[in-house]
């Protein structure tokens, strides 16, 4: 495989990539994240997570990037990360922020419409309690409430009968929405996706720091449109031990998953 000479920018997908999906762990990744930092190279976060959890990683790594919420909801930029002006929607706490989503109470409308139209019940987070969220997903409860805190998409809970769940999500498509499936659950979103935020942030880059070359490492469908985008596409294994099926251009498949796999293909790219 290749190295770079170049600077590099990584774009990381997190659950079942640089965190273990059962443990949600890092460790394995933590010297090499390590290394990379003292490079000073951006690690940018781009998950189906929401802002609260993707902080609170940052703070645990000590990285300092820009995000990308809810499979691209919206992008959070550190004020002075870029020593020049660029368009944002608004500024938030000590980011400015590009919203690519649409709100999370539109969204929970919408479904609530759906879910009344076609007599078929589910979830969303945003009908369960923290504790229940802490159940389904294995988290402890701060962890469950930073899952819960969304603002550009919905988390659905459908029991797997066979005809309804595709009887919702064609529903969600008829009312004008968009949903991914990161492995473990359905995400409802707007007309957004981790590609869309990716090509933005990749432009203010390369303003900043010049030529570069782009890393996009992920394991599930979801990260396809990121993949996508990226100079250099990374597909670790899923859940199932097997690669998720996906057609682009120089495709590299990796043999491992969760930090350990993301370790080893981060370090032999970038030749650290």
């Amino acid at each position: 495989m290749e190295t770079f000479t170049l600077e590099f920018v990584i774009f990381t997908d997190l659950d079942g990539t640089l965190l273990d999906r059962a443990t949600y762990s890092y460790a394995k990744a933590l010297p090499t994240i390590t290394h990379l930092l003292e490079k000073k190279a951006p690690i940018v976060f781009c998950s189906a997570k929401t802002r609260a959890e993707q902080k609170w990683y940052q703070e645990k790594l000590r990285i300092r990037a820009p995000f990308i919420v809810e499979n691209g909801g919206a992008i959070f930029i550190p004020k002075d990360y870029f020593p020049f002006s660029f368009c944002f929607d608004k500024t938030e706490e000590t980011y400015h922020v590009i919203e690519l989503g649409i709100p999370y109470h539109t969204i929970r409308q919408i479904l609530a419409v759906i879910k009344a139209g076609i007599g078929v019940n589910f979830q969303g987070y945003g009908d369960i309690s923290v504790e229940e969220v802490a159940s389904k997903t294995g988290l402890d409860i701060e962890g469950a409430r930073r899952a819960r805190d969304r603002e550009y998409s919905e988390t659905l809970l459908i029991d797997e009968i066979p005809g309804e769940t595709q009887k919702i999500l064609s529903a969600i498509k008829e009312a004008g929405l968009n949903y991914t499936h990161g492995g473990s659950y359905y995400s409802v979103i707007g007309d957004n996706d981790k590609g869309k935020a990716v090509t933005i942030l990749q432009k203010l880059f390369c303003k900043k720091l010049g030529k570069i070359r782009t890393i996009g490492i992920g394991d599930s469908l979801n990260d396809l449109p990121m993949l996508s985008v990226v100079d250099l596409p990374l597909l670790l294994m899923n859940s199932k031990g097997s690669w998720e099926e996906m057609k682009i251009p120089n495709l590299r498949k990796v043999e491992g998953s969760g930090p350990e796999g993301w370790a080893s293909a981060i370090r032999e790219i970038t030749g650290n």
